[in-house]
């Protein structure tokens, strides 16, 4: 595009949205309603993504060491936990710290346990973490055969289901957003369709006295654009509302929540320039797709 002819554009496609009323206002409000649920469920998915990494984060395997097991054999297990490729830290908690544990987490209950402190017969532990929480059971099972280990325990279903679960999410709710997005993309180029075919003659005549295919593209991709942006700007007012008011409304109210959701800031912004960068993609390839038969003439 020409720096002369860039004015010239911009005004033209800002009277071909004016012009068909109708029309631009259906467009802009598919776009607006794609643009609402694909915020809704990106904001779902990655908070869900967020909520996940901090449980798998809490994700160990607890390596008991035999009682028999002198403090040279309990290093050279440590040592040999630590050469595991996919082991990221090896935390030594002797009994007396579980046992302190035990009694702090029953409460009053556990004082019970109090009378054990003398003849303690908990077991010295190494507390496993992996760098990728899904490698926690292939861990568990290796560890599980080292000499000087009395059992091993990394809450074996829970963590099997938890990684299953998160997965599934995971891959459903992107497919739900790509399928929400080619469904906009299609209607949307229908809706530019029907725009265009009421100046088709126009088109033709254009074409007829030399103007190039991209010189009478561009006025449409630039409706296509504020299309776009028009569209995504009442979803992003009510996500950056309702995203504020959900995150307020839990964190007031269950302050001691194990999970945290994704902080305010810089979230919704981040969100909200990616609505307005996808409403402008919607609607430039919609113009882009629309325009390919009018201009073979």
């Amino acid at each position: 595009m020409k720096l002369r002819t860039f004015g010239r554009h911009w005004k033209e496609g800002i009277k071909n949205l004016a012009r068909n009323g109708w029309m631009s206002f259906a467009s802009v409000s598919a776009v607006t309603v794609t643009l609402l649920l694909v915020g809704v469920f990106v904001a779902l998915l990655l908070n869900l993504n967020e909520v996940g990494s901090q449980i798998e984060d809490d994700v160990e395997v607890r390596v008991f060491i035999d009682l028999t097991a002198k403090e040279q054999q309990q290093e050279a297990l440590k040592q040999k936990i630590q050469g595991v490729p996919k082991v990221s830290s090896v935390t030594f908690q002797s009994k007396e710290e579980g046992l302190k544990q035990l009694i702090k987490s029953l409460g009053d209950e556990g004082k019970a346990f109090s009378s054990l402190e003398k003849e303690n017969p908990l077991n010295d532990v190494f507390i496993v973490k992996t760098a990728n929480p899904q490698d926690t059971i292939e861990v568990a099972k290796e560890v599980k055969n080292f000499k000087s280990v009395e059992k091993v325990e990394y809450a074996k279903d829970t963590v099997e289901r938890l990684f299953k679960v998160m997965n599934v999410s995971r891959n459903v709710g992107l497919g739900l957003i790509i399928g929400l997005l080619f469904t906009a993309m299609f209607l949307i180029a229908n809706t530019i369709k029907i725009t265009i075919v009421a100046r088709k003659r126009e088109i033709e005549i254009m074409k007829l006295v030399g103007a190039t295919n991209w010189f009478i593209r561009w006025p449409f991709l630039i409706e296509g654009v504020l299309i776009g942006v028009l569209g995504a700007v009442i979803p992003i007012s009510l996500l950056v509302f309702g995203y504020d008011y959900i995150y307020t409304e839990i964190t007031t109210r269950y302050p001691t929540l194990f999970i945290d959701l994704l902080p305010v800031y810089p979230f919704v912004l981040q969100l909200a320039g990616l609505l307005v960068l996808i409403g402008m993609i919607i609607g430039v390839w919609g113009s882009f797709t629309s325009m390919r038969k009018f201009l073979r003439v």
